[in-house]
Parts: structure tokens; C-alpha cells; sequence
């Protein structure tokens, strides 16, 4: 069993996990994935851009308009999504389950000055199952609370190999990307950060 080199507020944080030449693979794989299903930058209900681009593969994908925040069988662009890559589904077996998989593999990108603020994954029907997260690219800032609004916090840079784990009572956390140090990391030429975020759905 692999453990994580820390614990902060109940999430698992396993640093440096995956070594450079699985990092590089991971991302060939993902580019293949989003030739099939383009990256798209969503819209909260009230039609405010979002500052992450985003697609997925798996059985559903998650998608945010002026109708909500879902999951869905199709791309907004009326394609079915790709399969989740195998390397991705080995990680989620090393850390979660090696019989239930995933349902969804949601594929965020951060551009210069991209952030995430604080949320709850929350949009699934079983909350049993952790929430597996990947960082690919440059570092950055993640934070995490409770699972109630305005409650203390806690921040840990997650740096390119790096993946955490949200089970049990952090399951429902509210946490958030901060902030990226644009171009820290050597892996994407132009500079960015890769999440990739595991989760059960159905």
C-alpha cells in the first residue's frame, strides 16, 4: 500500500509520486484525449466565464452552463467522450480500487492566472467513493478547508507528479486552486497546469 508523504485536513497528498518519463507518457495520452474531446472553457449558471478550460473522459463528463453544473454522456460539441487512458486508470487502482473504476475523468487546464475557487465535488450520487486528483505542469497553490463554508484553511504547492486523495469526512471539502506559478514546470512547452480529477458517479 502506498502512503501519502502528508495529511492535511483529512486529504492525502502523495508528493512526487509520479517520477518525469510517466509524467510525459500520462500527457501523450491525455493529448490523445482531447483531439477527441477538445478542451471547451465553461460558464457558471449566471454565464461567467470560467478561467480553466476543461474536457473528460469515461462514461460521463462534467459540464457548467447557464442550465447548471452536470454530468453528461456528450461533449457540448455532440461527440461521446474517450475512454479514461489506462494510465490513469492504474493510478486510481494503486490508490482507490482495483474493482470499482471511475465514471469520469475530469481534465481541468490552467492558463496564466487560472484559479479554482473554493468548491465541493458534490454533483456525484455516491460520496463513499475518494476523489483521486493528478497535477501535471506547473505548480500550484491548492487549498482546503471543512465541509462548511468559512471555516480555517490550510495550502500546499502541488508541484508537477504530485496526486491527492479525498475520501472519507474530506470527501465533501471545500478546496480550491489558488494561484499557478506559470512556467515552474518544463513539461508543457507553453507553460500551464494539468488536473486530472477521478470521481464515481453514477
Amino acid at each position: 500500500m502506498i502512503q501519502p508523504s502528508l495529511r492535511m485536513n483529512g486529504i492525502d497528498v502523495f508528493q512526487a509520486l509520479l517520477p518525469p518519463r510517466e509524467q510525459e507518457a500520462l500527457l501523450a495520452d491525455l493529448r490523445f484525449v482531447i483531439r477527441q474531446a477538445p478542451l471547451f472553457r465553461p460558464v457558471t449558471a449566471r454565464g461567467t466565464p470560467m478561467s480553466v478550460r476543461m474536457t473528460s473522459a469515461g462514461r460521463v463528463g462534467w459540464v457548467s452552463d447557464r442550465t447548471g453544473y452536470r454530468y453528461q454522456t456528450m461533449h457540448p460539441d455532440g461527440m461521446a467522450w474517450p475512454a479514461i487512458p489506462d494510465r490513469v486508470l492504474d493510478l486510481w487502482r494503486a490508490l482507490v480500487s482495483e474493482t470499482r473504476k471511475p465514471d469520469c475523468c475530469l481534465i481541468n487546464f490552467y492558463g496564466e492566472g487560472a484559479r479554482m475557487g473554493l468548491h465541493q465535488d458534490r454533483d456525484e450520487a455516491d460520496f463513499s467513493w475518494p476523489v483521486l486528483s493528478v497535477s501535471l505542469g506547473d505548480d500550484g497553490l491548492f487549498r482546503v478547508g471543512g465541509t462548511s463554508r468559512g471555516g480555517k484553511t490550510a495550502s500546499v504547492w502541488l508541484t508537477s507528479g504530485d496526486v491527492i486523495r479525498m475520501g472519507g469526512d474530506a470527501r465533501l471539502a471545500f478546496h480550491g486552486v489558488d494561484r499557478i506559478r506559470f512556467g515552474s514546470s518544463r513539461l508543457l512547452p507553453r507553460g500551464g497546469r494539468i488536473n486530472l480529477t477521478l470521481r464515481v458517479v453514477v
